[in-house]
């Protein structure tokens, strides 16, 4: 079983910067896509970003420019950076971690509250 444990949300005025880390607690990090996703309340969970274990990104249309992920393998961690934050960006942001080994896996973290307001 693998535990991904997010940390650095909070609350920020617009036009901040946040950045989010979300750490695995198993070296299969080092073999695994890795993804950001964010729920606002009353809306789906969608996609913000995602880097694969070789380090491509791909990034949602609403945050391209301002939001960059990355990944340390030493540490199996992964990062969002955001900045030029906007009310609209206000969510639960979780990570994602997938892969095959044997099996497809596919975990999830328990979520950390970003909130943009002045």
């Amino acid at each position: 079983q693998v535990q991904l444990v997010e940390s650095g949300g909070g609350l920020v005025h617009p036009g901040g910067s946040l950045r989010l880390s979300c750490a695995a607690s198993n070296n299969i990090f080092k073999i695994s896509a890795m993804g950001w996703y964010r729920q606002a309340p009353g809306k789906q969970r969608e996609l913000v970003a995602t880097i694969s274990s070789s380090g491509s990104t791909n990034y949602a249309d609403f945050v391209k420019g301002r939001f960059t992920i990355s990944r340390d393998n030493a540490e199996n961690t992964v990062y969002l950076q955001m900045n030029s934050l906007k009310p609209e960006d206000t969510a639960v942001y979780y990570c994602n971690m997938e892969g095959t080994l044997l099996r497809t896996y596919n975990y999830w973290g328990q979520g950390t509250q970003v909130t943009v307001s002045s």
